[in-house]
């Protein structure tokens, strides 16, 4: 660690003395904790989100769609659908109506990277997942990750709400000097090694100068499967907390998976039944059924940062399909026609 790095991480030190919040001691003991007993980052690739920067809240650039997706065009759908829905349901003035209508016509013909409607930005934005490993395997949730205070276990009607949406893309946050050493040592990171093609690695190391600065997303929960060869397996979308990573685990056991895989009734009771072993067991961060290991694990994501905002898809990003549009034709008025 060179001297400015020192620099960094002790005014970061002296800010958690300053502040004097037991709370965030815990935090910093469970990270420190966690960065010995898990050393190493095991990538699992780009994601992909919205950003906003609207002049009538400031300069900063917000999430807007949470940074989940797969593809570049996944995000671009969602705000395709974002702008469309605005202009159907939150609006009844013509001239807003059409300028977000614009902007959606833009985004069913063109892979277009950002996109502006009544003086407001929307950008696509690209970040990178990871989760840190040890000689067990992946991290588990710390004991200080949040939780929901009442933690259920039905199905709810509606996802819950991503921390992402709302969060202010940043450089200059850090919470705590672990964060921010993880921060400083992320700077530099770049795709490497014969398995990520040559367009990539050079994608990769291009964004280093281009965009050097870090700001890291809030944690989020996945469930992950162990395989035999090929290591942990993620198994369903990132959750916001421990909790709902859980409970999309105690779901697929008790009713998705024979659905999707088509269990035959012998092997649909028997998850059933793991199922409900699972949720007795209240807080458990690692599962086994039928001769399969799962485990609720920690997931990371970074973005980059430049003079010009947060980065967007690199040439090098994949998308198996394109642009297409999505929702009925609308006029300035906000009647709906549909296409022949």
């Amino acid at each position: 660690m060179d001297d400015d790095w020192q620099q960094q991480i002790d005014a970061l030190h002296e800010e958690l003395v300053r502040l004097d919040d037991p709370a965030a001691w815990v935090r910093e003991h469970d990270a420190m904790e966690a960065s010995l007993r898990y050393p190493d980052f095991a990538l699992r690739g780009p994601v992909f989100g919205v950003a906003v920067q609207d002049p009538e809240v400031g300069t900063e650039w917000r999430v807007l769609k949470p940074v989940v997706d797969g593809m570049p065009q996944m995000a671009r759908d969602s705000l395709q659908s974002y702008l469309f829905f605005t202009a159907k349901d939150e609006t009844e003035d013509r001239a807003v109506r059409r300028e977000l209508l614009s902007a959606v016509r833009v985004l069913e013909r063109e892979a277009v990277n950002e996109v502006a409607a009544c003086g407001v930005r929307y950008r696509m934005v690209r970040g990178d997942e990871f989760a840190r490993a040890g000689q067990d395997g992946l991290e588990p949730p710390r004991p200080t990750d949040p939780e929901p205070v009442e933690r259920l276990w039905e199905r709810r009607l509606r996802a819950a709400p991503s921390r992402d949406t709302g969060f202010v893309l940043d450089p200059q946050r850090v919470d705590g000097p672990a964060a921010g050493a993880l921060k400083l040592g992320l700077r530099d990171f770049a795709y490497s090694g014969a398995r990520f093609p040559s367009a990539v690695r050079a994608d990769s190391e291009r964004a280093v100068g281009t965009h050097p600065e870090i700001v890291l997303l809030p944690a989020g929960f996945g469930l992950v499967e162990r395989g035999d060869h090929s290591g942990w397996c993620p198994r369903g979308a990132l959750m916001p907390t421990p909790h709902d990573a859980r409970r999309m685990f105690y779901d697929g056991m008790a009713e998705t998976w024979a659905l999707l895989y088509k269990f035959d009734e012998e092997t649909k009771a028997r998850y059933a039944a793991a199922a409900e072993e699972f949720r007795a067991l209240g807080r458990a961060d690692e599962f086994r059924v039928a001769d399969r290991l799962f485990r609720i694990c920690r997931i990371e994501r970074m973005v980059r940062m430049g003079a010009e905002g947060p980065e967007t898809p690199r040439p090098s990003d994949v998308d198996e399909y394109g642009p297409m549009k999505m929702h009925p034709t609308m006029n300035e008025d906000g009647t709906l026609t549909q296409d022949d």
